[in-house]
Parts: structure tokens; sequence; C-alpha cells
């Protein structure tokens, strides 16, 4: 049973196989001083994280460490043993690629009690053992690690407007006040093919129209952008 006042070890290993970590601390038992587990994690590692190479695998190994076993060390002071010299370079990398930044932050809330600490493999042979033999990454696995979803899009803010049909109305018509406006209505909405009215848009719209760049929909046209569709309004 660990005691929340005494520090952890926690000792972390990966390689092309696995990640495995052995949380141990160190209890005063018949008076002498003994270390034994807490709590050991293992799993395997998934598709996209085979390119990694040795260092990186490290930091993802003590990533996935913090996050499974945080009930044990969130506010524990800890000393982190590795085999990886470099890990520690990665972690202060000033500008790191975008996945290290991510675990550059996930551990920061721990680095105030958190110590990392390089030792030989053969001092580390929990946690190689552990890697080797790695649990399945499966959903009965209690390390388990969901695969990647697809790539999500980040939503900064939603504004809802509840818009009546007079606004609307009045686009369409505008476009009977606009020369240009008109033609493009009578162009997009059966996808006309009319080299007379074509011919007859100013030279601007000419290209406009050439590039594709003018939609309609519900009698509206919409004008595309590199990235986004606006309503054209015509006075």
């Amino acid at each position: 049973m660990p005691y929340w006042n005494i520090p952890f070890k926690l000792y972390i290993d990966a390689c092309g196989d696995g990640l495995g970590a052995a949380l141990n601390q160190v209890q005063i038992i018949d008076e002498k001083p003994t270390e034994g587990p807490a709590c050991d994690i293992s799993r395997q590692i998934k598709p996209t994280e085979s390119r990694y190479v040795a260092s990186q695998m490290e930091c993802l190994c003590l990533v996935f460490s913090l996050e499974k076993l945080h009930y044990y060390l969130d506010g524990s002071v800890f000393e982190v043993i590795t085999d990886c010299n470099a890990m520690k370079s990665l972690l202060n990398m000033k500008t790191p690629k975008r996945h290290i930044l991510r675990w550059q932050m996930a551990i920061q809330e721990y680095r105030v009690n958190m110590t990392i600490v390089h030792k030989p493999r053969k001092i580390n042979k929990n946690a190689d053992g552990l890697r080797r033999w790695a649990l399945s990454n499966i959903p009965d696995s209690p390390a388990y690690a969901p695969l990647e979803a697809e790539p999500q899009i980040l939503i900064e803010g939603i504004n809802i407007t509840d818009i009546g049909t007079e606004f609307f109305e009045e686009f369409r018509e505008s476009y009977k006040k606009d020369k240009n406006c008109h033609i493009f209505t009578s162009l997009l909405d059966k996808d006309c093919k009319d080299t007379s009215l074509s011919n007859a848009l100013d030279e601007v719209w000419k290209n406009f129209y050439s590039e594709g760049r003018f939609h309609l929909f519900d009698r509206i046209i919409h004008h595309r952008t590199k990235h986004s569709f606006v309503m054209k309004l015509c006075k």
C-alpha cells in the first residue's frame, strides 16, 4: 500500500514492441528501507507510433505513464528513471514538432515535483520486462489507449442568428437592380450555357464566371473565396 507522503520512483522503458512503466516506492519494512511495487502498466504501441525514434518513444512512454498513473502521481514527489539520456533535451526543446509540443504540455503540470534521472538498462529491468511483454492494446486492457480518430476540425466559436425571410428576399430583389447579378442568376439557376448572356457580363465578372467562383443557393448568389462562402448583396 503506497504512502502519499513518501516519494515514488517511476521506471519507464519503450521500444518498437511496447511501453512499460513500473511505479515503486521505498518504505521502511522491518527497520530497513525496502523498495517495492505500487503499480505496473504496459501496452503495445499503436501503428502511428512505430515511426518514432528511441528518444521520442521514451517521451511517449512518460506521457502514457503520467496519464495512467495520475491517481498516484498528482501532487506527489517522484523520480523518473530512464535509460534514454536524450529524453531531457527533447522535453526542453524550444521549437519542437507538434506531437512533442503536446507531450511537453502534458508533462508540464508534473514538472514541479518530477525529477528525471538517467540510469543504465541493467538498473531498469522491471520496466524493460514490462515493455517486452506489453499487454495488447485492446479495450479490455487497463492501459488501453484508443487508436487515433479521424482528424477533427477545431471550432473556435459558433454564432447563431435568427434571420427572417425578409432578409433573404432583400438579396433576391437587389439582383434586379444590378446587370451582372441579374445575368448571373440566369446563368447559374439552370447552369445555362448561353454565351450571349455570359458575353454581356463586365470583364471582371466574366473572369469570376469562368473561374467558377459564384454559386446559386436558394436563388441567392454566393461568392466563394479560398476558405468561405459569402452571400452577395447588390444595392
